[in-house]
Formats: structure tokens, sequence, C-alpha cells
């Protein structure tokens, strides 16, 4: 039986939301993406609020493993809001690596292909400067010790809130300099984030052209991952205030952008907007379905070209 275009798509581009772990990976996240119809899924590992590092299961975590395979579910993980590789305070820096080094660990363990962490900002003495150097010191030997199969480190830049080390696209090209390009170093676009940071996402072709410029930065390949937020606030208000897809100032016309563009080949697609990991919630089935519109729109240009 031929695949049919829904089934391309979300091959293409599979859909999901963050996920808490609650009562655990297989007794809680198993049965709770099955139920949303989540194609993708993220989790903390442990309290994104604390510094305590998770212990591992190597039972649940085999079977956790496991069921995500046989569901075709991807997975990622999201290090600790707490992280900042940039801060002056050396306790919240060693911090910081170590809450890196063990949420890549505990990917490799989950069967996750990255994890994602928020760059960080810079309000110590030196500042910018400073802080990447913080970066390229603490970021690198995590990097290194990943090997060729490693799960990525996913830089995430914040909303432009405080003085963040990347927000808008141009803050990628540095940021990416101070860890040499390294290759298991990857991208998350958050579209709420970039969205604050000034990115006229709002506009028609804004999407896609932010994404163009970010990839003449990046490179092609390091887009792995998008946050699929709208925001609460009009572009450029430097707020990290997510809303539900099309209820925002974004509206939907960024999505589908985002879902033709050619570099999101593969790259799965997370809502972190509020109710999305509901069962009634309508974002999922909103946002597969702007995938088929997608897929419809190249569908119909291939056949015309």
């Amino acid at each position: 039986m031929p695949p049919t275009l829904a089934s391309v798509a979300a091959a293409r581009n599979p859909v999901g939301t963050h996920i808490k772990v609650g009562k655990g990976l297989v007794e809680e996240v198993l049965p709770k993406a099955a139920t949303i119809g989540a194609e993708v899924l993220q989790i903390f590992t442990g309290n994104p609020r604390g510094w305590a590092p998770s212990k591992p299961d190597a039972g649940k975590d085999a079977a956790f493993r496991a069921g995500c395979e046989a569901a075709g579910i991807r997975v990622f993980v999201h290090a600790p809001y707490l992280v900042n590789v940039g801060s002056p305070t050396p306790l919240t820096f060693e911090r910081s690596v170590a809450a890196v080094a063990h949420n890549l660990m505990r990917a490799a363990q989950t069967g996750a292909e990255g994890v994602v962490v928020h760059t960080g900002s810079c309000v110590g003495e030196g500042g910018y400067d400073a802080a990447m150097r913080q970066v390229r010191e603490g970021l690198l030997p995590v990097l290194d010790a990943l090997g060729d199969d490693g799960p990525f480190l996913l830089l995430e830049s914040t909303a432009g809130q405080g003085r963040s080390l990347c927000a808008t696209v141009e803050d990628h090209a540095a940021y990416l300099e101070a860890l040499d390009h390294h290759p298991r170093l990857g991208l998350c676009l958050d579209t709420c984030h970039v969205f604050a940071a000034g990115e006229p996402l709002d506009e028609p072709g804004g999407a896609t052209a932010t994404l163009d410029r970010l990839l003449d930065i990046a490179g092609a390949d390091r887009l792995k991952l998008v946050h699929a937020n709208d925001s609460m606030d009009v572009r450029g208000a430097f707020k990290d205030r997510h809303q539900k897809i099309g209820d925002g100032h974004l509206g939907l016309t960024p999505f589908r952008e985002l879902l033709a563009h050619p570099a999101t080949d593969g790259v799965p697609f997370v809502l972190e907007t509020p109710g999305s990991r509901e069962l009634d919630d309508p974002q999922i089935p909103l946002l597969k379905l702007l995938r088929e519109e997608a897929a419809l729109h190249r569908d119909t240009e291939a056949r015309a070209s």
C-alpha cells in the first residue's frame, strides 16, 4: 500500500509536546503520549528548577526506549531551567556544566536524540566576553566526550530578557564559534523566543526569512528541533510567555511556513504551550493539519515544476 500524504508528512515532521514524567517514564509518559497522539515528546529527567541529578533505572530506561521505538515516538530532553554556563557565580557555572553533562548521559540512556539547553546570560564583571569564555571552557569538553553517536546538545536562544548571550539570529554566530562549530552541536528554534527577541515571524514570509538567515549562519544541518509556541506578547517585547498556537501574536502563518521549509525535513515540532498535553486540547491536531497543508503545498509545487 503506497504511503499517504498524511503519513509522509508525519514522518517528515513528527508533532508532539512536553510531557511531565510524573509517576515515571513507563508508567506515565508512554501512556500519555499514546493518549494524546504525540509522535515526539520532550521530558525533564529530574526537577526542572533544581540541581539534584536524577537517578537512572536501567530497567525502566530500557523499557521506555523499547516502548518509544515500538510506537515510533522520538524523544528529546530539556535541561533544567537553572542552567547558565555564562554565570559569574562559580558554583552556578560548575553546577550548570554538571547538569548539562548529566542530562546528556540521561538522554543516551533513555534513547533521546538531544538535550535542549538555554544559551544563558551574562551579568558579571567582564560581561559578554567573560561569559563566552566560560561557555567554551565549560561545554567544549562535554561535547568532546559525546563521541560520534552521542545525543546532540541543542542550543535554544532566549527571548532577549536580561543580558542574553544568544537571542537574535545573528547572536548564534559567536556562540557557535565559541564552541568550534562542534559536530554534536545543534539548534532548537523556539518560535516564541525568537519573536520576543525581535525576529519578524508575524510578517508574511518572516518565518521563512528568519530560518534562512539562521541556516546561513549555522549551516543547513544544525536545526534538530522546533519548539512550536505562539506568544502572548508582541514582537520585540523580550518576554518569554508562551501562548496556544493561533491564539497569540504569531498566528498560524509562521508555522505553515516553517513546516513547508526544506530545512525542516525530518525536524520534529514540540509544543510548550498551555494545555498542550491535555487529552481534549486541539493544538496537536491543529499542528498536524498545518503539516498536511504544508505537505500538499510542497506536492503541488513539485508537480508544477
